[in-house]
């Protein structure tokens, strides 16, 4: 009978990985073609537009962002975490209800968030950008924020439905539909506002396509008539509160500490620097995006694994995924290092040299948080949302008080410097609470009580 549970354990094991390799695999491939599509999309907007106007696009498509997240509860968490038990419990019509509340909540904050940019966006022109004639630009781009009304719920129900390939697909022709554009504006001598009508045209094409997606993976996952599911068999209103509040929390924090060094790059500096340090952080995106991919398939399987207390496949499944991610990023690092010289030297007339050392230094904080990418989310299946909150809250307190007094002496090398420092800190306490829990409920499991 032993050998028979070990045999199941290590199966299960196995499979885990197996499926979040395969679903990886399906965003991987076409992330990889869309990291290279972004990645052609970003080098041709930096030549079309130069340092200052790519800084000032940063700033737009930035400030528009975190309008949006600083008011998302994060919905597409909340469904995997409890929609994601509910139908491991076979119990549909919860899941349902679950489902219905996050899209009415998200739907409700996306028209919130958008009047929330239409109010703010003379300030961020004034201070941010120094340029109060992108103002309405600032305002047209956060149309985007519309064109996405329902993707974090709609996301995490194909994720849940097992779509992992309609998410890869429309992943790709965002990327592909953006791309094309600014290749044509590029050999057009495009300008600033005609690069940011590419952006904003991919966000729609994403937004309405996962939404329209989705609504079959509902059929599937709950049956037809899904909308019937009455949010009164939801008993357990206030700990999804409590659960929604504090990722939004989550999210403040990381987009006060994280998330807005671009708008803290142009309010410290001009638009030349801030145009150095996003093209710095376009380098960085092609190393993250498979990591990413990641993040999205490992999330359901760490939930599973918590619900049913199989604690050794958890503790297998995270090794592994670690072990990918460290070859994935030291690998990338190396390449950088070789021949980051060589080839931005080539664009603009290496016009852009200065932003390899701000990406080499970002690196060594990114580089953490892509090997670790697990560490939040192993707290969010625990049903600990606050821990990660508290720890990034403390750590980002002391990163921001360091950088308002000393950033403006030392300058913006500095300050990329505090935000690895935040990075490899942060994610390292939680990474190490994380598992904690882990051995924690193992042996608890290896010793009940009574």
């Amino acid at each position: 009978m032993k050998r028979i549970k070990e045999f199941y354990l290590t199966s299960i094991k196995d499979q885990s990985f197996l499926n979040v390799i395969r679903n990886s695999g399906y965003l991987f491939s076409s992330n990889t073609i869309s990291s290279l599509l972004s990645s052609l999309q970003g080098i041709l907007a930096a030549i079309i537009l130069g340092p200052a106007n790519y800084g000032f696009l940063g700033l737009i498509v930035t400030f528009a962002s975190n309008v949006n997240r600083l008011l998302s509860f994060r919905m597409g968490e909340l469904i995997i975490r409890f929609a994601g038990t509910f139908l491991q419990q076979g119990e549909k019509e919860k899941a349902g209800a679950i489902i219905k509340y996050s899209a009415i909540t998200e739907l409700l904050t996306s028209f919130i968030a958008y009047g929330l940019l239409v109010l703010t966006a003379p300030i961020a022109a004034r201070y941010i950008l120094k340029n109060e004639g992108l103002t309405r630009w600032i305002i047209i781009y956060g149309v985007a924020l519309l064109a996405n009304f329902l993707t974090e719920t709609s996301t995490a129900v194909l994720q849940l439905a097992d779509r992992y390939k309609t998410i890869a697909v429309f992943n790709f022709l965002q990327n592909i539909v953006t791309a094309a554009w600014i290749a044509v504006l590029f050999f057009t001598s495009g300008n600033l506002i005609q690069v940011l009508t590419a952006y904003l045209v991919g966000k729609f094409i994403y937004g309405f396509g996962i939404f329209f997606s989705s609504l079959g993976g509902l059929n599937s996952l709950i049956g037809i008539g899904w909308w019937r599911s009455s949010m009164k068999l939801i008993e357990n209103k206030k700990e999804l509160v409590k659960f929604a509040i504090s990722t939004n929390l989550s999210g403040t924090v990381n987009l006060l500490i994280r998330d807005s060094e671009v708008l803290w790059m142009g309010y410290f500096w001009n638009a030349e620097i801030v145009g150095y340090y996003k093209f710095g952080l376009a380098i960085i995106n092609p190393i993250m995006m498979p990591i990413n991919t990641l993040i999205t398939t490992t999330y359901p399987e760490i939930n599973k694994f918590i619900a049913l207390q199989l604690w050794n496949p958890l503790k297998s499944l995270l090794r592994k995924v670690t072990l990918f991610a460290l070859v994935w990023t030291s690998g990338s690092a190396l390449g950088l290092v070789l021949f980051g010289p060589w080839l931005l030297s080539f664009i603009k007339d290496g016009k852009y040299l200065p932003s390899l050392t701000i990406t080499l230094i970002l690196l060594v904080g990114y580089g953490t948080a892509n090997i670790l990418f697990w560490n939040r989310n192993l707290l969010l299946a625990f049903n600990r949302p606050n821990a990660p909150l508290l720890i990034m809250a403390a750590v980002g307190l002391m990163k921001t008080i360091i950088m308002l007094i000393f950033v403006p002496q030392f300058g913006y090398l500095f300050q990329a410097g505090l935000l690895s420092a935040y990075f490899v800190i942060s994610v390292g306490l939680i990474s190490l609470l994380g598992w904690f829990h882990i051995r924690n409920s193992d042996i608890m499991d290896d010793n009940p009580v009574g």
